[in-house]
């Protein structure tokens, strides 16, 4: 599996480190999110942390072999009376892509939110497990055949 990746992301984090709390990202330009991707026996597993994101926010599109990943995290509903002290949890849209190799079935994705981990299960297509191929000889067909 190959992962596209932002030539400029090290430089975002950085900018992060120095002046403080990430700009939000946009649907133009949306910020990275965070994943672990592991194989567990037939399967691959791709978790991303997405806390406090509505399940209806996260959009999964599968197109030929190119997983995206979108989610986007609203602000909390605020009323007249409310001021807000500190805001450092970071809003707006967050987008991931990923390249599935030929080797996964992207027809059978299983997808799981549950306390802020987007856990995505994809698994390894029948064509790519290993598989035993029984050799016959011409000596074994002929023994058949007189017999």
């Amino acid at each position: 599996m190959l992962m596209r990746t932002d030539p400029f992301r090290e430089l975002d984090r950085f900018a992060q480190q120095v002046f403080g709390t990430p700009a939000p990202g946009t649907w133009s330009k949306p910020a990275p999110m965070p994943l672990d991707a592991y194989r567990a026996g037939d399967e691959f597993v791709v978790s991303f942390d997405l806390p406090g994101v509505d399940p209806g926010a996260i959009e999964l599109d599968v197109e030929r072999n190119v997983l995206t990943v979108k989610a986007e995290r609203r602000p909390l509903p605020t009323g007249d009376d409310v001021r807000l002290q500190i805001s450092e949890r970071p809003l707006g849209v967050f987008s991931r892509q990923l390249f599935l190799g030929d080797t996964l079935d992207t027809d059978r994705i299983a997808a799981d939110y549950d306390q802020g981990v987007l856990t995505l299960r994809i698994p390894i297509a029948e064509r790519a497990k290993p598989r035993r191929i029984a050799v016959t000889g011409a000596k074994t067909e002929r023994q058949q055949i007189q017999a």
